[in-house]
């Protein structure tokens, strides 16, 4: 196998299937990324127990040279190494040649590098998904509804099922559920279905949507999804993305949404984050990351006491109000991460009582839906 091609293509490339590489693993072909030449392209695959990635480099992008083949081939290459070579190299071009006995040499400017490689008939083969039921979105509208459901997904493996994020699709409408019982984040789209598809219990791991989220680019260009039986796939552009799916039923959380509140308010999305930002700095001393919200009449206070620390209480403006006067205690953090993720400059929340959970809404649409359980400090 002999190859040149631009180093910038195959540096994004190398980034991108990187994270899809072992760390740590007893078989040593998965350390390694595949490096497969034909005439047309160059592809890059890299696999775990749980995701694949596989990126194409095209002869050329936008009209320009990329990729000249000498010879075709294939080499699997150890991905650290090779992944910290491409980068440091001086040249705007990298020659690759794979001599007898998986010996590589990569040249680039006036570095010349031999690295052992791998025997690629030993790696993985991806799988092969039937892609009857395909439905699209927008990579920009995909990212969105990853970044703003997968931070609610449980850390812990007593609940496995709960360490990842619900799919379900009906009608053309796509939802993406997480919680890890103390709170629920929950996210809705339409998307470009072909035929009659469906589903309704597809759980992909959220460590697994947080790798998808870092190579996804962030346009307007669709991304093509097909779920199979244990699988995902996810096709966007030049790269694949596969996944495993969790096993289980995952539990059904619209029995415990509340369908109205008594108490509302409507607030300024950044002036809350701040406000609970600032009482948070007591909050994480003390370790406890409790923060109080009080209503009366007009007004919203927000405050925060560790005993052998101190206090700070502060008044949030509010848009809109109606019910009687609340006092709810609840974690900051969890209010934090969700105001993080809306986009939206309002957002309205609705209590029914000091402790039973509460909900977040955008005022700009139903798209999104928080949930939080409140915490006992009496």
């Amino acid at each position: 196998m002999k190859f040149s091609i631009r180093k910038q293509p195959l540096v994004e490339a190398v980034s991108h299937v990187t994270i899809a590489v072992s760390a740590q693993t007893t078989t040593p072909i998965l350390t390694g990324i595949k490096l497969t030449v034909e005439e047309s392209h160059c592809t890059l695959t890299a696999s775990d127990s749980n995701i694949s990635v596989q990126v194409e480099i095209p002869q050329t992008i936008d009209d320009d040279p990329v990729l000249e083949v000498e010879q075709t081939g294939s080499i699997v290459l150890p991905a650290r190494l090779f992944s910290e070579i491409v980068r440091k190299l001086p040249g705007h071009t990298v020659e690759i040649e794979v001599h007898p006995q998986y010996t590589t040499t990569i040249r680039s400017g006036q570095a010349d590098f031999q690295l052992n490689g791998m025997n690629a008939n030993e790696f993985p083969r991806l799988p092969r998904l039937v892609e009857d039921k395909v439905f699209s979105l927008p990579n920009r509208l995909l990212k969105a509804m990853i970044r703003q459901t997968s931070f609610a997904v449980s850390t812990t493996e007593s609940r496995p099922i709960l360490t990842g994020v619900l799919w379900q699709l009906e009608e053309g409408n796509l939802r993406f559920v997480a919680t890890d019982s103390h709170r629920l984040a929950q996210r809705d789209a339409q998307v470009e279905v072909t035929g009659e598809h469906s589903f309704h219990n597809v759980v992909v791991p959220g460590k697994s949507l947080s790798d998808l989220n870092k190579i996804l680019e962030d346009d307007d260009e669709l991304a093509d999804v097909v779920v199979a039986d244990n699988q995902l796939l996810v096709k966007s552009k030049h790269i694949l993305f596969y996944s495993r799916l969790l096993e289980g039923n995952y539990p059904d959380t619209s029995r415990i949404i509340p369908q109205s509140g008594k108490i509302k308010m409507v607030l300024d999305t950044r002036e809350l984050l701040n406000s609970i930002d600032r009482a948070a700095v007591l909050t994480k001393a003390g370790k406890d990351n409790v923060v109080k919200l009080e209503t009366d009449d007009q007004k919203v206070e927000i405050s925060a006491h560790t005993p052998e620390i101190g206090r700070v209480s502060e008044s949030v403006q509010v848009k809109e109000i109606e019910g009687e006067p609340l006092h709810i205690s609840f974690n900051a953090k969890f209010m934090m991460d969700v105001l993080r993720v809306l986009d939206s400059g309002q957002i309205r929340i609705e209590f029914i009582g000091p402790m039973a959970p509460f909900v977040i809404v955008p005022t700009d649409g139903d798209h999104c839906l928080y949930l939080i359980l409140p915490v006992r400090t009496y």
